[in-house]
């Protein structure tokens, strides 16, 4: 601009200068003096050689200088530089290219004042479906090497021409081979992740090499856990492409890349589809459809807990009825036990003392025979007079005593053939008493 001012300004001292004699009438040519006008061509001179020679480098872009006599250099610092009236190619570092989705009236938006900006296409995906897809890409120049950089300037002269002819058309050939890898339903249902990441890695390494394949249409299973029905789906004709490999990797085309020029892909994402109108229609049904079916599922499981639930209950209350009977269950157990436990010590307790009882008659006995053996003894041993009738008092008062407190009993015993007849009825009292104690005591 400064170099154009100053051409304008030589032109006007020299117009001023050759005119000025022919229009001497003019009072606006008598203020240029062939001096003034000689100064004004000096001032003009002065600011082409200053504004060809230095220049104002802006932060964020880079210049590269092709010199009049065929050199160049690469300028990357902001500043005031040098370029000797050579040609200046600036490029940004940054390169943003957008395609956007216009709106309703035609306009793109704030940011094709600030980026490249350009209305998005249509493209078709595998199933035949059209989107018009915004992109938001944006390219760094390299500069480190200043010799690329300088090649790179040299063949697009202009950084327009270097978007327009080659990041573009890297850009919408990227976006269709991507899209002829995945169906429009594909990409809806969760792969368009794997469409950002397609997009990218062709734009910066090259283009995919495709091939098309045919493939069978499997059987789709529809419907839940509960009910499952197959539809058998006929042999498409729908041509499907994939990547091609060589030892494990993509097969690319060649001179096709972004590399090649030094250009790095900062970012490549697709901001958002416009779908055609009958794929919106077809999602639309499908959206109500998986609504409905999520409905349906929901009152199903619904119904499935509610039938829990009362089976719950139902269990519940057979538990509970169980425990109330095995607690009486027990109770009853526990009682017929101690009732058995209680007659069983009872048992024992009435053979210890029928045991004892038995004992006792036992040692009874023993005294009675040890007391009359002695007492046999004594007689065989033969006793003075004096003895013997102190030992016939003493029984007689003993058995006076003892037939005093005898109860006769009502059984009575007689019949005897003895000899001795003065003792036969003192015998058959004792007779009957000790008959009468026998049957009173309870038999074993």
């Amino acid at each position: 601009m400064l170099t154009l001012f100053g051409i304008l300004i030589i032109l006007l001292g020299i117009v001023t200068l050759v005119t000025k004699p022919i229009f001497k009438t003019s009072k606006l040519l008598q203020w240029f003096t062939p001096r003034r006008s000689l100064q004004i061509i000096g001032i003009g001179i002065l600011m082409s050689i200053i504004t060809g020679t230095f220049f104002y480098a802006e932060p964020g872009t880079a210049y590269a200088v092709q010199y009049p006599w065929g050199g160049q250099k690469a300028v990357f610092r902001q500043g005031i530089h040098t370029k000797m009236w050579g040609r200046l190619i600036p490029i940004q570092f940054e390169l943003p290219i957008k395609y956007v989705i216009p709106n309703q009236d035609g306009d793109l938006g704030e940011q094709s004042e600030y980026a490249n900006v350009d209305a998005a296409k249509y493209w078709a995906f595998s199933d035949a479906v059209k989107a018009r897809i915004a992109t938001s890409v944006v390219i760094s120049i390299n500069t480190e090497d200043q010799g690329q950089f300088l090649s790179v300037a040299d063949r697009n002269k202009t950084e327009k021409n270097l978007i327009r002819s080659r990041i573009i058309p890297n850009i919408d050939q990227s976006i269709k081979n991507t899209c002829k890898l995945m169906d429009a339903q594909d990409y809806i249902s969760g792969q368009a992740s794997d469409f950002d990441r397609y997009f990218k890695d062709q734009l910066e390494n090259g283009m995919y090499v495709l091939e098309e394949y045919v493939q069978s249409e499997k059987k789709d299973i529809i419907g839940d856990s509960s009910t499952v029905r197959t539809v058998v789906n006929k042999e498409s004709k729908q041509k499907r492409f994939r990547i091609k490999f060589r030892d494990g990797k993509p097969i690319r085309e060649e001179g096709n890349s972004l590399k090649a020029y030094g250009l790095t892909v900062v970012q490549a994402v697709v901001t958002e589809i416009d779908w055609e109108t009958t794929f919106d229609k077809r999602l639309q049904l499908q959206k109500e459809e998986v609504a409905q079916t999520q409905l349906e599922k929901q009152q199903a499981e619904r119904e499935f807990y509610r039938a829990q639930k009362e089976k719950a209950r139902g269990e519940a209350e057979k538990a509970a009825e169980r425990a109330r009977l095995e607690k009486e269950q027990i109770q009853k157990t526990i009682a017929a036990e101690t009732e058995a436990k209680v007659a069983e010590f009872n048992l024992v307790k009435e053979k210890k003392q029928f045991e004892v009882e038995k004992f006792k008659a036992q040692s009874k006995k023993v005294a009675a025979d040890a007391e009359a053996y002695q007492n046999a003894k004594l007689v065989n041993a033969g006793l003075t007079p004096q003895e013997r009738a102190e030992w016939d008092y003493k029984t007689s008062v003993g058995v006076a005593r003892e037939l005093k407190e005898l109860r006769l009993p009502e059984i009575f015993i007689e019949g005897s053939d003895s000899k001795n007849s003065d003792n036969t009825l003192l015998e058959s009292l004792i007779g009957a008493d000790l008959a009468k104690q026998m049957m009173s005591k309870p038999q074993n």
